[in-house]
């Protein structure tokens, strides 16, 4: 057997066993693939990992960059009490509309909103709303999910610590880049910008952070973690 084989059978056991998907987990792959979105998605066990690591932050407020359909919204929100809240960016109108009925249909619409446009456009508009108190935006954020455009991962991280907290969790997707990441003359800007932001976590005054390689359904890759520090 293979290693990419073994790695996809291992994957579908702990699906099976620990993230056995649900209705509105089938249905929002379902329809992210009938709508033509690109297989991007986290694996059922890695959007386990998010929920639980949601739960255990005990996060009230979410900021996800990077929505697609959808899919990693909805394990990341139900890890949310019923007052909480959580704001994720997308580029693309047409991956938002798929996203807002995924959302809607699993019933999280009322703790959810999707905005469109530019990501570094959102973010800008969420710091200039205020912290929250009272005016209706949901910084400062308990836990932000990283995981658009990779050419701006130096500038989300770099956004993440102003919208976050002493004690909030970043967490940036698709780090290890098939082990491109390891080679400094890349002049691959995907590569480059993920350097540049595991740099940020390295040096940041404020972030303590790891990374962990991955294998699985999604090939080879990992994530990184940070803890704002106060």
């Amino acid at each position: 057997m293979t290693e990419p084989q073994l790695w996809h059978d291992v994957d579908d056991y702990f699906t099976g066993l620990l993230a056995p998907p649900d209705e509105a987990l089938t249905d929002a792959l379902r329809d992210s693939d009938a709508a033509g979105l690109p297989h991007i998605n986290v694996a059922p066990p890695q959007g386990k990992l998010l929920h639980l690591l949601a739960v255990i932050q005990g996060a009230t407020r979410i900021l996800e960059i990077g929505t697609l359909g959808g899919y990693s919204t909805i394990w990341l929100a139900r890890a949310l009490p019923q007052d909480g809240r959580l704001i994720t960016l997308e580029y693309s109108e047409r991956h938002a509309e798929v996203a807002r009925r995924n959302l809607a249909r699993a019933g999280l619409d009322k703790i959810t909103e999707v905005r469109v446009g530019p990501a570094l456009d959102s973010l800008a508009k969420l710091a200039d709303e205020g912290d929250g108190n009272g005016d209706g935006n949901a910084a400062p954020f308990d836990l932000v999910f990283i995981d658009a455009d990779k050419v701006n991962n130096p500038r989300y991280v770099e956004w993440a610590v102003k919208l976050t907290r002493p004690g909030s969790l970043i967490i940036l997707d698709n780090v290890v880049r098939g082990g491109a990441v390891t080679d400094p003359t890349s002049d691959d800007p995907s590569v480059r910008g993920t350097r540049e932001a595991l740099d940020l976590f390295a040096t940041h005054p404020k972030l303590t952070a790891t990374a962990i390689q991955t294998v699985g359904s999604k090939g080879y890759d990992g994530f990184a973690l940070a803890r704002v520090l106060p």
